[in-house]
C-alpha cells in the first residue's frame, strides 16, 4: 500500500523553544531556524524537522510514569555500533543538559531527558 503522506515536522512544546532547538542542533546537527520566537525550526540532516513552541504553563513529563503526565513522545537517536560510542555520546548530551533516567545496557538504549524534560534515548546502532 502506498504511504497517504510523508512525515515533515515534529512539534515539540516547551518552555524555551530557542533553548530546547540548541539543544537538539548539537545533539543531532542542523542549524535552527529561529526567524519567528513562536516556531523554532530544525531541519536535521537527512531527516525530518523538529519544530519548537512556547506552551504557556508547560509541565515536563514524567518518565516512565503511565498514569498520568507520561513521556508524551520521545526521540531515538544512534548513537554507535558499541557501547564504547555510546558511552561517548552520553558523557557529550549530558555536558550540553541532559538528564540521564535509565542507564541500562541490556536493550540496546538508554534514556535521558532533554533539558525541557522530554525523554530520548541514545542507542545502538542495529546490524542487518
Amino acid at each position: 500500500m502506498a504511504p497517504v503522506a510523508r512525515l515533515r515536522t515534529v512539534a515539540i512544546d516547551c518552555p524555551d523553544p530557542r533553548a530546547l532547538a540548541r539543544f537538539y542542533a548539537d545533539v543531532a546537527g542542523g542549524t535552527p531556524e529561529d526567524d519567528d520566537p513562536e516556531w523554532v525550526v530544525l531541519q536535521l540532516p537527512d531527516g525530518p524537522r523538529l519544530a519548537f513552541q512556547p506552551a504557556p504553563g508547560y509541565t515536563p513529563p514524567e518518565w516512565p510514569r503511565a498514569d498520568r503526565n507520561s513521556q508524551q513522545f520521545h526521540l531515538d537517536f544512534d548513537a554507535g555500533s558499541t557501547w564504547e560510542e555510546v558511552e561517548a555520546a552520553q558523557e557529550k548530551v549530558l555536558a550540553l543538559g541532559a538528564r540521564l533516567l535509565q542507564a541500562e545496557d541490556k536493550e540496546g538504549w538508554r534514556v535521558y531527558a532533554d533539558p525541557a524534560g522530554h525523554p530520548f534515548c541514545l542507542c545502538l546502532i542495529e546490524r542487518p
